[in-house]
């Protein structure tokens, strides 16, 4: 019995998240159905995190056992990318150790998400990225990007992963990087992130270039004071995880 560990691309446009659900299209749903037209009998591939509905990824990452392949690595891609769907390809494949876990075995993770400014519907280019209709700062934007490195209380951020966690997270890496074509990529790395954290961060750090709160409300809201922020979630269609550090 032999452990994989396997580093996944997709377009979540037609995902109902990366998590299996029962009734709805899901990454691990995908890949799973491929493993078994492989041979595998496995009970559930693991995975190194969620994502949201909508939500794409370069550098998702999984593992699973596998006994019955006999071939080398670079063949067992090829036979699982074949059995993929289109929006759905391994990048990478490699043995793990027997204990390898992807979520619990991380150390980082990286997230981008891109935006843009424009009054006028730009369709191809927001199938990835968020068409913000009203005019930012953008120097703002890296002003208050500065606030969020370091260990902080990010329940103003994000929610819970599970009901006995924590929301203390620690970023090392956060920052906004300008584009070809006048577009705008946030960059941010951390141990872990809360639930739908990145989307509320970078909306609310647009907010602040808008002129909608102020740079001691974002701070304030880290030191786990009572401050009320512009309300809402950057779409999901913006955000992709590029990277899981072991």
């Amino acid at each position: 019995m032999a452990r994989y560990k396997l580093t996944l691309a997709y377009d979540g446009s037609n995902f109902a998240g990366s998590q299996k659900q029962a009734n709805a299209r899901t990454v691990q749903g995908e890949l799973e159905k491929a493993l078994q037209q492989i041979g595998w009998t496995g009970a559930s591939v693991l995975m190194a995190g969620r994502t949201d509905t909508g939500v794409h990824a370069s550098g998702q990452v999984a593992a699973f056992d596998f006994s019955e392949w006999n071939q080398n690595s670079e063949k067992l891609i090829k036979a699982i990318n074949a059995k993929l769907p289109s929006d759905i390809a391994i990048k990478k494949l490699q043995i793990a150790k027997a204990e390898f876990h992807p979520r619990f075995d991380a150390v980082s993770r990286t997230y981008h998400y891109r935006l843009f400014y424009n009054p006028i519907r730009d369709p191809l280019r927001e199938k990835i990225a968020w068409r913000v209709r009203a005019k930012f700062d953008a120097e703002a934007l890296k002003e208050c990007a500065s606030l969020f490195l370091g260990k902080h209380d990010f329940s103003a951020y994000g929610s819970k992963t599970s009901p006995d966690g924590t929301t203390i997270r620690t970023i090392t890496k956060c920052q906004w990087k300008k584009k070809p074509q006048g577009e705008w990529q946030f960059e941010v790395s951390a141990d872990a992130f809360l639930y739908r954290m990145v989307r509320r961060m970078v909306h609310v750090q647009v907010s602040f270039a808008q002129g909608k709160c102020s740079l001691k409300d974002v701070r304030d809201a880290l030191s786990n004071k009572k401050v009320i922020l512009p309300s809402g979630l950057a779409p999901a269609h913006g955000l992709t995880l590029v990277e899981v550090e072991y």
